[in-house]
């Protein structure tokens, strides 16, 4: 794309290629602040004068009444300034971000899971605060407490959410007229967000009730109108900023607001600005974590490997309360046909009540639990009739006509698995390799090799449609220097640096001249949490909107002071060209001020065509797929389970990615992020609801001698994106995680040679060194009894 505007607003303003080589390959717009240390986030930011500091006291019980508390010992501790307790807060004692009112700021009379807030501490110091909650006399009345999915299930736990069944055709007589079926169950662990930087807020009282927090968010307006909801305030006496976060993955969409909420609360009842920040061990015991399912399934194929038909229930464990706990077990049956065509379909959704912590968004949001359940599905029909999984993958994949329409009744207008996928197996030597592989297999003893190449359809748009709109504001100052804000948070993600490259693409300014400021519901109110992939989608054509309308006012002034057609002025890196003469952007900008023109805009977008109907299960939830692909490689011990990833292979579908380096981070991230949580990453509670895997010492996420030996990340390309997005790009964020699913596939695929790929190893998720030698040790007895059968 040439580095010039053919017309001050082009008709959509969505052309169909890349910015400018030099916009499109910018860095990360607080890179130089991150490496050397000058980025500020919540807890380096001054801090005002007479700060006090909050610190939770937890409930130690995962299901009790409350029969009495003392907090003398607590307030009598010298540097307490006040103890919170429910009834200290002037509002509603309530942080339900569905409305659900089932999640109390602090507990009253029942706890529901170890490590819920019952009462905080305002202290003069953290350190303070931290020995007052120790001081706390409770008296519990415990209460049986359900702590997982197979015991919800047999005590008929309540379910949090209503369950929702997606359905097409007739399903039971397609299983029963299927030539061969199959069943089976499949269970996928949780996983800790883990992001660097912990839950924190700061509140700060003003005058006449205002109260301003700084809160690690990803949703500054629900952090808003649970603050303003629990001080009784109407929402226009708080204000939420946020400048960066050191990484949410979802876990700061909802899990933010409790600190936010507290700190509030105790900044107005003691007139002075308070702190909260949680500790690693404080912070995983109190929030919730990715949900873990229960899978059952049932399907029926041919001895093609067609499928014919599929019934499957995802039941999840959800936590005490609500939270987010619907919109994800509704996206994991939206994906749990992941790339894949089923005839006669039914999916049904059980969001199970325990008490553990309240399980919320995490990077995917129920999407990649659903492609695990697909996934399954191939495996087990590559191994009963003999395929290769990815020729199975290949005859299934969504077509068009008859072929595609999705079990919500969704048509998928663009879909191109069996294009990237048949792309990826030959650049990565795929059927080769997989060959070699098996060779080796057969005369190796104690390692195993094994390969898969997994493919991704990914919808992007909250299923939750009025979350689909974004706001900005955009400022030119008359010394042509830009100023935007937008309703996304940035959390390394890279989000700031896309919304810059906008605009200096369309005013063709240089990186120096356009700042992004932080985040604030004073700015842009009523905004989406930065969540479901859509933070460049929705906020990038905000931005849009609002330079268009900048851009429309100051055409429109130059072509009638200079007496052109508007269609000859256009905006390049030498200036304003207006007919045959160049003008600097400085210059054009203050004419246009002394003409008493306005330079500054609100710019708003919401996501065409979607919609949806839970009640019917069906609709256009999405407003595109992204799509990608990915072949891992890897070794196994067969004696202690350890195991290596050798290789991995991305082709991966950005649109026109806004920004090549930064689309490649993601994916990069994304796939250790996934392949961590199906491997090496596990949540242990014991049998009284405490979790055990509550910090660094006992909790492994990957770490960089977990990378793959060989990584190789590509776009696909020449693919811009069908809709009119921005510069018809598409979502890079959630997608790619779904790409460590290659790896559990690929140890899958290594056990399985111990049985010459006759069955399915039924590996579950995650595949630690211990789960992969119950599994390795299961199928060698399957052989033995096999073996001794044949005898």
């Amino acid at each position: 794309m040439s580095d010039t505007i053919a017309s001050p607003v082009a008709p959509d303003g969505l052309s169909p290629s890349a910015l400018a080589e030099p916009t499109r390959n910018m860095k990360h717009e607080s890179a130089v602040l991150h490496v050397t240390g000058r980025a500020l986030y919540i807890d380096d930011l001054p801090e005002p004068k007479g700060l006090l500091h909050v610190v939770p006291g937890l409930s130690e019980k995962a299901h009790a009444r409350i029969v009495s508390i003392d907090l003398a010992a607590v307030r009598a501790l010298p540097g307490v300034v006040r103890v919170l307790t429910a009834q200290d807060i002037p509002g509603e004692n309530q942080t339900s971000p569905v409305h659900a009112n089932d999640e109390p700021l602090l507990a009253q009379d029942l706890v529901q899971h170890v490590g819920q807030p019952i009462f905080a501490v305002v202290a003069t110091e953290r350190a303070i605060a931290r020995r007052a909650v120790k001081l706390a006399r409770i008296v519990y009345e415990e209460l049986p407490a359900i702590l997982d999915i197979d015991s919800a299930k047999a005590n008929g736990s309540a379910v949090v959410w209503r369950p929702l069944t997606m359905a097409r055709g007739d399903v039971e007589p397609a299983l029963a007229k299927a030539p061969r079926r199959l069943q089976g169950t499949l269970t996928i662990g949780g996983q800790e967000h883990f992001y660097l930087e912990g839950q924190v807020a700061l509140a700060q009282p003003g005058e006449a009730g205002e109260m301003r927090l700084w809160s690690s968010t990803q949703h500054p307006s629900e952090t808003q109108h649970l603050v303003a909801s629990v001080l009784g305030l109407p929402h226009h006496l708080v204000t939420t900023e946020i400048r960066r976060m050191g990484g949410g993955f979802g876990g700061k969409e909802s899990q933010a607001n409790g600190c936010a909420c507290l700190a509030a609360l105790a900044a107005s009842l003691t007139g002075q600005a308070a702190k909260m920040r949680l500790d690693r061990d404080d912070d995983m015991v109190i929030t919730g974590k990715r949900h873990d399912f229960k899978v059952s399934y049932e399907v029926g194929f041919t001895d093609q490997g067609d499928i014919l038909a599929v019934d499957m229930e995802l039941a999840a464990r959800c936590g005490w309360s609500a939270d987010l706990s619907g919109p994800v077990t509704d996206r994991a049956l939206f994906h749990a046909d992941n790339a894949y065509f089923y005839p006669d379909v039914r999916f049904r959704s059980l969001a199970l009540k325990t008490n553990t912590q309240s399980n919320t968004a995490f990077r995917g949001f129920g999407g990649p639990q659903g492609i695990i359940a697909a996934e399954r599905l191939i495996e087990e029909i590559a191994h009963a009739t003999g395929m290769d999984p990815l020729d199975v993958r290949l005859r299934n994949v969504y077509g068009t006509g008859e072929r595609d329409v999705t079990p919500y009744h969704m048509v998928v207008e663009d879909s191109i698995t069996d294009l990237v996928m048949t792309q990826l197996a030959e650049r990565c030597d795929y059927r080769r390799r997989r060959q070699a592989l098996r060779d080796f297999n057969s005369t190796s003893r104690t390692l195993r090799k094994g390969i898969a190449l997994v493919p991704v359809k990914f919808g992007i748009s909250f299923t939750a449609t009025h979350y689909n709109q974004a706001g900005a504001l955009v400022h030119v100052y008359t010394d042509g220097s830009v100023q935007v804000n937008h309703g996304g948070t940035e959390m390394g993600q890279g989000l700031h640096t896309k919304m810059v490259q906008i605009v200096r693409h369309e005013f063709a300014l240089p990186a120096e001249s356009v700042r992004i400021t932080a985040t604030t519901t004073g700015k842009v109110p009523n905004t989406s949490a930065t969540a479901a992939s859509s933070g460049a989608d929705l906020n990038g054509m905000a931005v849009l909107d609002a330079v268009n309308q900048i851009k429309g006012r100051m055409v429109a002034f130059a072509a009638e002071k200079w007496q052109v057609p508007p269609e000859q002025i256009a905006f390049t890196q030498e200036g304003v060209r207006i007919g045959d003469e160049i003008v600097s952007f400085r210059d054009l900008v203050w004419q246009v001020y002394f003409a008493r023109i306005s330079l500054s805009a609100s710019g708003f977008y919401k996501t065409p065509k979607i919609s949806w109907d839970a009640a019917t299960g069906r609709g256009r939830p999405f407003y595109y797929f992204a799509y990608g692909a990915a072949c891992a490689e890897v070794t196994l011990d067969l004696l202690t389970g350890e195991n290596t990833i050798d290789r991995v292979d991305i082709l991966h579908d950005a649109g026109e990615s806004l920004n090549p380096a930064i689309d490649i981070g993601q994916i990069e991230g994304a796939f250790v992020q996934g392949a961590g949580w199906l491997t090496t990453e596990e949540l242990v509670w014991d049998g009284q609801g405490r979790l055990r895997t509550h910090a660094p010492s006992t909790y492994k996420i990957p770490a960089c001698s977990d990378r793959p030996r060989i990584f190789n990340v590509t776009l696909l390309e020449d693919a811009p994106n069908r809709e009119a997005t921005i510069y018809r790009s598409k979502a890079v964020g959630e997608p790619p995680l779904c790409h460590g699913v290659a790896v559990l596939h690929a140890l899958s695929d290594a056990i399985a040679s111990l049985d010459a790929y006759r069955s399915c190893p039924s590996l579950d998720a995650p595949a630690t060194p211990e789960t992969l030698l119950r599994t390795i040790m299961r199928v060698q007895e399957r052989v033995r009894r096999s073996d001794g059968a044949s005898a």
